[in-house]
């Protein structure tokens, strides 16, 4: 019976022991596997987190590549258009190099023949450099051997029936011929051989030179039919008397085919004495174009024409001009 029961102590105690260790294990798995999740989740959490973070650098930084990108592109366009302005400003660089190099050549030549022009002018004798400045003069101040240097011009113009109805086309040519050989004047007048004015605001006034002037002038003259007592006397006095001044050079022209006036002396007489200056000299040259008109008509008819002629050919040598007698009357 001892026995019995000591076996069966033996048998409860190892029981026991055997609850106990298993229960202990239990009790640490159950703590074990507690703890572990959490451990697992928060590094979870920290990893995605980071993640995320990565995530963001990284688009931040493909961001930052587009936007350099797009630079690099805009500064490689901006240096490739540096590149050809340079190349474009080289080019023009030694194009003027060579101009200056062919200038400075063309102008060491210069050089050269103005010295030996020079050297050459000094040879001439006086007497050859006297006719020299006379020819040069003479090619400058005269056209078809009519002086041209005067300032302001006035036409004097025979308005009778004989100009107007039979070489009217004629004086209208005449007049565009002597305005062509005056470029530019500082003043024109338009007097019919009895003193009448063409245009009467300008009453003893200039007409500036403009080229709606002149044209105005040859419009105006196709029509400007007045009275007149073919005599040109009256238009020369009243121009002198109203325009002389010693101040400016002035050319009278006068067109007209014959003079019905009195003495041909006394009326050069009276012109001499407006038109003087002292020491004799002239200072409002006076020309003459004379048209053969009358020369049609029969030889009784003719006087006037004759001395029409006659007259103006002293007149104008007495007082620097020019007198013309034209070989037709018609244009």
């Amino acid at each position: 019976m001892r026995k019995r029961r000591g076996t069966e102590e033996f048998s409860l105690s190892f029981l026991d022991v055997i609850c106990c260790g298993f229960g202990a294990i239990i009790l640490l798995l159950m703590i074990t596997k507690t703890v572990q999740p959490q451990i697992i989740e928060a590094s979870t959490v920290n990893l995605q987190g980071k993640v995320a973070d990565l995530q963001a650098q990284v688009f931040e930084i493909r961001g930052e590549t587009h936007i350099l990108n797009r630079d690099l592109n805009a500064r490689q366009e901006q240096l490739s258009g540096f590149t050809e302005r340079i190349a474009i400003l080289q080019a023009q660089l030694a194009a003027t190099r060579s101009r200056h190099d062919s200038i400075r050549v063309s102008s060491n030549t210069n050089d050269i023949v103005s010295e030996q022009l020079a050297l050459a002018r000094q040879s001439l004798t006086e007497e050859q450099q006297r006719l020299q400045a006379r020819q040069q003069q003479v090619k400058n101040n005269y056209i078809g051997g009519i002086p041209v240097d005067s300032e302001y011009i006035i036409f004097v113009i025979d308005t009778s029936g004989s100009m107007f109805y039979y070489a009217w086309e004629r004086v209208l040519r005449e007049l565009e011929s002597v305005l062509s050989i005056y470029p530019e004047v500082k003043g024109i007048q338009v007097m019919n051989d009895m003193g009448d004015y063409m245009f009467s605001r300008y009453r003893g006034q200039w007409i500036p030179d403009t080229p709606a002037r002149r044209s105005a002038i040859i419009q105006n003259l196709r029509n400007w039919n007045v009275f007149s007592n073919s005599s040109p006397v009256e238009g020369i006095t009243q121009a002198i008397r109203t325009f002389y001044d010693g101040q400016k050079r002035i050319s009278i022209y006068v067109f007209g085919d014959d003079f019905t006036g009195g003495s041909i002396s006394q009326v050069l007489s009276v012109v001499d004495r407006l038109n003087r200056d002292r020491g004799d000299q002239r200072l409002i040259r006076i020309h003459a174009v004379g048209f053969p008109v009358l020369y049609s008509q029969a030889p009784g008819q003719q006087n006037t024409v004759h001395r029409f002629a006659a007259l103006m050919r002293e007149m104008t040598y007495r007082n620097g001009g020019t007198f013309v007698g034209l070989n037709d009357y018609r244009p």
